[in-house]
């Protein structure tokens, strides 16, 4: 099995190329872009609208190899959302994998998936993390690239986390749509997908109904701005604050 810090240095590896951008995208000026925070993310204007009557449904792609934080970071996010009053979370999260069998991810770490693609979960979010099987080194298919985009076709908001972007790329969701990926691993997703319009740097790229973070921790700023898009930048805060999350890449 390929280590995820054996993934980031073979990523480095590739010439960089970008693609012309159709979507109208809105870019903050007024956040740092020095130093890990990147770039400011860019944001569309379109909202979520939530589920009445129960909680917003994520589902985790967790096949082998994840990467731990890319879904530890947004799960923690998610199950520590509430609206006001309420006793519940606002999101309900489950796991999805390939094969119905604990998953080995980065550093060790044994995830039990939830469902398959056989059994077709209907998420209202689906996360995309890192993870090694199918290689992120070939263009091969799985089911779990089938249910993505057909779950996404049924109205899932989808978002991938850090080089997680080269396994939606698959799916034919990040076509010719602005999108970001971990900054090392640029160069050679340019490479891979010369046909996308990839924008290194940026915490976060939203294209309507498609997210994209950078690498790693950008994945807790995606989860925040996507709670945000649902119930607003005050739940948001209030989720960060829960957290004791400092980090300020999620704000638009």
């Amino acid at each position: 099995m390929i280590r995820r810090r054996d993934v980031a240095g073979l990523l480095l590896a590739a010439p960089f190329a970008t693609a012309a951008c159709s979507e109208e995208v809105v870019t903050p000026t007024t956040k740092r872009a020095d130093g890990f925070s990147y770039l400011p993310g860019i944001t569309t204007k379109e909202p979520l609208i939530a589920p009445r009557g129960r909680p917003i449904k994520v589902a985790f792609a967790i096949n082998p190899g994840v990467q731990a934080i890319d879904v530890a970071g947004p799960w923690e996010v998610f199950q520590d959302t509430y609206l006001p009053d309420a006793q519940e979370p606002a999101f309900a999260q489950f796991t999805v994998s390939d094969e119905a069998k604990p998953v080995r991810g980065s550093g060790g770490l044994a995830l039990v998936p939830d469902f398959t693609p056989a059994d077709d979960p209907i998420p209202d979010v689906i996360v995309v993390p890192h993870f090694d099987r199918p290689s992120p080194f070939t263009r091969e298919v799985s089911a779990i690239h089938t249910w993505i985009r057909r779950a996404h076709d049924r109205g899932a908001l989808t978002m991938s986390i850090c080089t997680g972007a080269f396994q939606l790329a698959r799916t034919g969701l990040l076509d010719h749509i602005p999108m970001t990926t971990n900054r090392l691993a640029s160069d050679n997703f340019a490479r891979t997908f010369p046909h996308i319009d990839l924008r290194p740097g940026p915490r976060f790229v939203e294209a309507g109904r498609i997210a994209t973070a950078g690498g790693l921790s950008a994945g807790i700023d995606l989860a925040l701005r996507t709670v945000a898009r649902y119930f607003g930048d005050e739940v948001a805060r209030q989720t960060a604050d829960r957290m004791e999350y400092a980090g300020e890449g999620w704000q638009t």
